[in-house]
């Protein structure tokens, strides 16, 4: 990958979804890109595609996070590229749905290595460089059900529960310097997420209440821009959060708990 002039975004999971939409939107400024998923294949068409309408480089890296020692490898590849990261996009992340006490607890841990760990390993080394250099911008990919108990996706709710928190500890760390941190917090979003979570059936994707990928990577895109420490897409998700945050934890996550339920038991409840 050349070196030039022009800035360099790393996106995880860019082949996809909002990751591959975000990817667009660094590409359209003119930025070059760094893309990290498993599926080589993929992250090659991506690149191909980006730099014949944009002019712009692309690397890609293909690696699993959730194998627990993907993260620091991606890392290590950039540095042996000599590649200076001024943008980093945390997207990757995956759900297991269902009742908790029924779900599979290999699947579980294994989302929690991919959600949690492999994020605070991006953000550690890559935070490190962009504090010695004074300059710099990560958006993490938090969610509504950050701060929304999700019944059906508790310990997907719960990875987004820290990724914020965790996010907006580490923004009153950066204060006084250049480097920023934005949450992007998306609802329901039209992706391949629910496919591989197995949450086809939920209410929420069955009733076809989604947003475009595309318009949610393109609010991250200009919160994490203009330096912003938070930003919930779409304006139904904004009235929501707000009301939640006056109804307690408790009546949240039972209002959650009717949009995440399959929509067979919500017939045979009705």
């Amino acid at each position: 990958m050349p070196s030039n002039s022009k800035k360099t975004a790393l996106v995880t999971g860019a082949s996809s979804g909002i990751g591959l939409e975000l990817a667009k939107c660094f590409a359209a400024d003119g930025h070059n890109l760094v893309l990290v998923s498993r599926s080589e294949q993929e992250l090659k068409k991506v690149a191909s595609d980006l730099k014949t309408q944009h002019g712009i480089e692309a690397l890609v890296i293909a690696k699993d996070l959730f194998a627990p020692d993907a993260a620091k490898e991606v890392y290590q590849e950039v540095k042996a590229q000599g590649i200076e990261v001024n943008y980093l996009v945390n997207d990757a992340g995956q759900g297991v749905y269902g009742k908790f006490a029924e779900t599979d607890l290999k699947k579980e841990l294994a989302i929690i290595q991919l959600n949690v760990c492999s994020t605070v390993v991006l953000t550690k080394l890559f935070l490190k460089d962009m504090l010695e250099r004074n300059e710099g911008r990560i958006l993490q990919l938090a969610s509504v059900v950050s701060k929304t108990p999700a019944p059906w996706s508790a310990v997907y709710s719960g990875t987004k529960a820290f990724i914020y928190n965790f996010t907006q500890a580490v923004i009153q760390e950066l204060d006084g310097t250049n480097v920023t941190m934005t949450a992007l917090r998306p609802g329901g979003t039209d992706t391949d997420f629910f496919r591989k979570e197995g949450a086809e059936n939920a209410k929420l994707v069955q009733e076809g209440n989604l947003a475009a990928a595309e318009k949610v990577a393109r609010d991250g895109y200009d919160a994490m821009m203009r330096g912003e420490t938070s930003i919930v897409s779409g304006m139904v998700n904004k009235i929501k959060d707000q009301i939640g945050d006056l109804i307690g934890d408790a009546l949240r996550a039972k209002q959650a708990k009717k949009e995440h339920e399959p929509v067979d038991e919500t017939k045979k409840s009705a």
